[in-house]
């Protein structure tokens, strides 16, 4: 099993050492304990500045809708790349952004609403060219959950677009939604039109496993 997951939920230090345990790396390893952090934090808790760690991360906001909309990378729909909101918003050309906020509206997810939006990317996928999707708004960051939520997004516009909608799969023949889910059991479960509810149990099951490793390298509380 990788000893990970998509929220891990651990400071870099708390991750290297578990890494270099459970890994058996055997690295002579000195993590330095920070004062004043606490679990609960966002960023925005610590008062520092945001230094974004890449073009496409301009914002805590954005660190926090990620871990969801960044599986659109391994589709034929724009992740908002090339925008002032990448990974805040997603969509493509043949997207009816208007329709596709209202099905994912009634879906009536926790902690989140979407807003119709029209993007032109000046880089990536569709640059140059218009683009309706969405926007997502982050309502509640304790009741977020973003995976479910990129799932579920993923899982209406293949459903919306099905004669649009493609996986991306490189020179290498290994689809990008594959290496960003680590597994290709996820992809092909959308594929045979299986319930997002049934891939997260799934994924529950794993995180449990994980998370029964994780608990032994907190060093904060």
């Amino acid at each position: 099993m990788p000893l990970s997951s998509v929220r891990y939920g651990l400071t870099i230090g708390e991750l290297a050492r578990l890494f270099n345990e459970e890994y058996e790396i055997g690295a002579e390893l000195h993590v330095v304990a920070m004062e004043g952090w606490q679990r609960s934090f966002y960023w925005e808790d610590t008062g520092l500045p945001w230094v974004p760690p890449s073009p496409n991360m301009p914002s805590p906001e954005t660190a926090v809708i990620y871990p969801g909309t960044c599986f659109f990378e391994g589709t034929n729909v724009s992740e908002g790349r090339g925008t002032a909101k990448p990974f805040e918003q997603f969509g493509a050309p043949f997207i009816d952004g208007a329709r596709l906020a209202d099905v994912l509206n009634s879906r009536a997810l926790p902690g989140v609403g979407f807003r119709p939006v029209f993007f032109q990317p000046t880089a990536g996928k569709y640059a140059g060219e218009t683009c309706e999707g969405v926007q997502v708004h982050v309502l509640d960051r304790a009741a977020f959950e973003p995976v479910g939520v990129g799932f579920e997004a993923l899982a209406v516009v293949r459903r919306l677009y099905p004669r649009e909608f493609a996986w991306r799969v490189p020179a290498g023949g290994i689809h990008n939604f594959d290496r960003l889910a680590g597994t290709d059991q996820s992809r092909r479960a959308l594929d045979a039109g299986a319930e997002v509810s049934e891939l997260l149990a799934v994924w529950a099951e794993a995180c449990q496993a994980f998370d029964a490793i994780r608990h032994r390298y907190l060093a904060y509380s």
